[in-house]
This record gives structure tokens, C-alpha cells and sequence, in this order.
């Protein structure tokens, strides 16, 4: 089968396209017929030798994927060939077809593409998981939300939305921040010309923010603090600003704030499932409207042009989404 391969790391220019063996579903694992797969920042990093896929992944770019199911392994009674999905994978999205445990596959919702689905998992996972599970996310919350125009902070925008809490988003560009507005949140703030800190307690009346989603860290870190509500919560999903923070400890006790960071890919398949379950519980019931949660479809490359794909996701011009077909 056709996957977007690579035998060295660097740069964008070192994936092309080749032959590899069809995986077959192990016991528990469903096999789909891959017809979109999602780019995400953690393929970029793992292409640089920076983020190693996890022992016995796939070593194939790609953690998510949308299809149809091929075939179900042994102990699979949830799922049937001809089922129309959407999985999160450890690995091995960047291929015409790929497996899946099934506790992390979840239909296509109704009336959404296969294209439109692989938008889902991994940003969906990782925001559901972060911001309304461990960040205890409430209706009525003031979120703020980093990179709101990536993937994971678009899926964040209108979770937050949907859940009833009031997002703010910061972004790079006067352009960036009005597609934010336009999916949901209340206000955005450009951070190139705007200081979000004093912008978030502006924006809340003082009370600042209840959760912060945050896929910069570094110095945001301590800024965070400073924009933090009484007994607010910090999620640190990503570290594009750097993995070191320098923060006043005694700020952070004074407004008896958390802070707490995680990581997706390394969880087990039983606390992926655990929020799969939650997922389809809170979320999927709302996505057949596609308000306020639609898909956000940045651009669509084939996989000859995952190269260009890469390149894009590297300069941080996407809104939204960037998908792979084969």
C-alpha cells in the first residue's frame, strides 16, 4: 500500500511517497480504509526526530484518520466492515489504510465527510480530555485559549461554545483573530499588538480566566498566572514557546491556581477509550447541526504534496485543520 514515508529526519523535503506492507488489525484493533488523515504539530516534531512514536506505534506519520472499516480483529463486537469512522491512532494515519484500537474509533457523524471527521480525534481528544475534564471547564467560564486559530485551538473555541463558557482566543494576525470571532469566540486578542494579560482582565470585568488553554507555554506561562481567576486552571497541552517556564510560585498560591500539563500519545488504550466514551456521551450528540461545532477545514493535500503540507503547518498559515488524502 501507498504511505507518505521517511528515512532520515529533517525538513519537510524528506517525505515522499512509497510502498509499505498492509497492517493487519491485531485482537481489539479494527483496520481502515484511509480517506483522510489529519496533520497535527506532533507529525512536524516527529518528522525532526524531536517526538518518537511510543513503543510498538507505528512508525508512519499520522494520529488520526477517517475511512471506512476493512476488517475487525479478533474480540472487535462494537464495529463491522462497512462502517463509516473517524480514529485516533499512535501512529500510522499517513497511509492508504490503517488500524485502530476500537475503544478510539468513533462514527462519522451525520451529515460530515470523511474530510470534514478527521478534524476530530486528535484535536478533540486532546481538548475534551484538557480543558473540560481535568481543567473542570463550567458553563458560564471565562476560557482563554492560545493559538486559537490552529487546530486544537479552533476545536477548543467551539467546545468551550458548545459547553456554555465564553471563550477568548489570542492569535497572530488582525485575519487569524476575525476567523476565531467567527467560530465562536467572544473576543479575540492579536498578542503581536495586544497584551493579553491586561486584555483578559479587561475583557472579564477583574475576575480573569476561570481555564487557560495553553499550546505555547515557555513564557506564557507566568503571564498565564497573571491572567488567571480565583481557583482558575492552567492546561499545558504544547510547548511551541518552549518547555521552560519562570513564574512567581506565590502569584500562582494567591489565586489557588493549577497548573497541570499532559501528554495524548503515550496514554493507555484504556484512558483513551475513557475519553472516546465521554466524547460520544457530550459531544457527538451535537455535531449532526454543525453549529456550534463544525468542521474547520484548513486546505486538503494529497499525499504527494505532504511536503507542502508540512511546510504550511510549519509557517503557522493554517486556520483550522490541514488533511491529507491518498
Amino acid at each position: 500500500m501507498k504511505a507518505v514515508l521517511y528515512e532520515r529526519t529533517g525538513g519537510p523535503e524528506v517525505l515522499y511517497v512509497g510502498d509499505v506492507a498492509l497492517p493487519e488489525p491485531k485482537p481489539g484493533e479494527v483496520q481502515i480504509a484511509v480517506e483522510a488523515a489529519g496533520v497535527s504539530r506532533a507529525d512536524v516534531l516527529q518528522r525532526k526526530g524531536l517526538y518518537p512514536p511510543p513503543p510498538g506505534a507505528s512508525p508512519i506519520l499520522g494520529l488520526d484518520v477517517a475511512g471506512s472499516i476493512l476488517a475487525v480483529g479478533k474480540d472487535v463486537h462494537d464495529w463491522r466492515a462497512g462502517d463509516r469512522v473517524c480514529a485516533l491512532v499512535s501512529g500510522g494515519g499517513y497511509a492508504a489504510v490503517a488500524c485502530a484500537p476500537s475503544g478510539q474509533v468513533l462514527p462519522i457523524p451525520e451529515h460530515w465527510s470523511a474530510v470534514e471527521a478527521v478534524t476530530l480525534p486528535e484535536n478533540g481528544f486532546t481538548v475534551f480530555d484538557n480543558m473540560v475534564t481535568r481543567a473542570r471547564l463550567q458553563a458560564g467560564d471565562w476560557v482563554l485559549i492560545h493559538g486559537g486559530a490552529s487546530g486544537i485551538g479552533t476545536t477548543a473555541i467551539m467546545f468551550a461554545r458548545a459547553l456554555g463558557a465564553r471563550p477568548i482566543a489570542t492569535a497572530g494576525s488582525r485575519e487569524k483573530c476575525s476567523a476565531c470571532r467567527e467560530i465562536g469566540a467572544q473576543v479575540a486578542i492579536d498578542y503581536r499588538v495586544q497584551d493579553f494579560v491586561a486584555q483578559t482582565q479587561l475583557i472579564t470585568q477583574g475576575h480573569g480566566a476561570d481555564v487557560v488553554v495553553d499550546i505555547v507555554c515557555g513564557p506564557y506561562v507566568a503571564r498565564d498566572v497573571a491572567a488567571l481567576a480565583m481557583d482558575g486552571r492552567i492546561a499545558c497541552i504544547a510547548t511551541q514557546g518552549g518547555a521552560k517556564a519562570d513564574l512567581d510560585v506565590g502569584d500562582l498560591m494567591r489565586k489557588r491556581g493549577t497548573i497541570f500539563g499532559t501528554f495524548l500519545r503515550p496514554r493507555t488504550q484504556r484512558e483513551k477509550k475513557a475519553i472516546a466514551d465521554a466524547l460520544r456521551a457530550r459531544i457527538w450528540p451535537l455535531l449532526p447541526a454543525r453549529d456550534p461545532i463544525a468542521p474547520l477545514v484548513d486546505r486538503v493535500y494529497r499525499f504527494d504534496d505532504a511536503t507542502e503540507a508540512h511546510r504550511r503547518m510549519e509557517a503557522s498559515a493554517h486556520v483550522g485543520k490541514i488533511v491529507l488524502t491518498p
